[in-house]
């Protein structure tokens, strides 16, 4: 049983880039503060860190566009008058999507998209907005975000590490707390607003 921990750990100490990678494109934020925590602690070295979780962001994003482009369109615009989606709504929301596709990209990726990011990434993919552009963008907005992410990550470690042996983990609990109820706060006043 010894032999196969220590075999886990090695195995994750010499793939932890990939598996940050990885780990990104399937939990980007999470990931992304967690990594600047483990930053902190002397885990990572920060530019293989910070590339592998931007490349890892922009991949989930390029995944996304990409079902959105080939495999929601089609449907959206065969069964969208079922709920709602005429063609001519569509074409007045891809007008508008068109004209403003920068600034909806780049708002989104750096307020998460205010719950709806997965949504905005998917339509950018239904509208077709130039992939170029799609990456581009959202490579600035990841750049900008992943930052952020670090920081708030570092921050935590820098706290974690003055705070007595007994006590982190009464800080970890109240920062699960936090989270959670920030998060159930959110997802109340969202509902409210009926958007």
């Amino acid at each position: 049983m010894e032999g196969l921990l220590h075999n886990i750990i090695v195995f994750i100490e010499s793939s932890k880039y990939v598996l940050l990678f990885i780990g990104t494109i399937f939990e980007g934020p999470v990931v992304m503060l967690a990594s600047g925590f483990l930053y902190k602690l002397g885990q990572f070295d920060f530019i293989p860190m910070y590339l592998c979780l931007v490349s890892g962001d922009l991949t989930a994003d390029i995944v996304w566009y990409c079902v959105g482009r080939f495999g929601t369109r089609r449907a959206i615009f065969k069964i969208g008058h079922f709920i709602g989606l005429t063609p001519e709504v569509l074409k007045k929301v891809e007008d508008r999507f068109h004209k403003y596709h920068q600034k909806i990209l780049i708002i989104s990726k750096l307020t998460m998209g205010l719950g709806f990011a997965l949504f905005v990434l998917i339509v950018a993919g239904i509208f077709k907005v130039p992939f170029r552009s799609y990456v581009v963008l959202n490579l600035i907005g990841g750049f900008i975000w992943t930052l952020i992410l670090i920081t708030v990550g570092y921050f935590f470690g820098n706290v974690f590490l003055i705070i007595p042996g007994p006590a982190k983990i009464i800080f970890l609990c109240i920062i699960l707390l936090v989270v959670i109820l920030g998060l159930r706060y959110a997802n109340n006043y969202l509902k409210k607003l009926k958007i």
